[in-house]
């Protein structure tokens, strides 16, 4: 059973992920029950355009940032803040009126860090970028000192 992913995080302003962001993609995450994969479709804009019309490499990497945020916290339930995040740039992802999908599923899960891959894969189902990351657990008391909201 595929299941839409709730907002764990009270301010919903994140450029990535945020209802209320004004300028943001206002993605949506999925976990699949079945495969334990989250994944997000996403429509990629020319206003983040890199050359010509491939999506810019640092926008690639704050999306799979951040489904691996989502991830690491529908798998494990921990809030987690990256310490390592290894891309593979393999082929561009292309501005076109397709969407391409980015997912995600957790490697490994220790006590105070876990491990994710994720990818983004073209309409064609060509996957244009991989990455790897890891993500240092947090108590909810240091995660909220870290926000810092207004």
């Amino acid at each position: 059973m595929i299941q839409e992913l709730h907002n764990p995080f009270p301010d919903s302003t994140c450029f990535f992920c945020g209802a209320e962001s004004t300028c943001g993609l206002h993605l949506r995450f999925y976990r699949d029950d079945l495969s334990r994969e989250v994944h997000a479709d996403y429509l990629p804009e020319i206003r983040f355009a890199g050359q010509g019309t491939i999506l810019h490499g640092g926008m690639q990497a704050g999306i799979l940032d951040e489904i691996m945020g989502w991830t690491g916290f529908a798998e494990t339930g921990a809030l987690a803040v990256t310490t390592k995040l290894d891309i593979e740039y393999l082929a561009p992802v292309y501005i076109e009126s397709r969407p391409v999908r980015v997912s995600c599923h957790l490697v490994l899960n220790g006590e105070k860090e876990m491990t994710l891959d994720a990818q983004i894969v073209d309409a064609d189902g060509t996957v244009c970028t991989r990455a790897t990351g890891r993500f240092h657990k947090i108590r909810k008391e240091r995660y909220d000192a870290l926000v810092r909201r207004n």
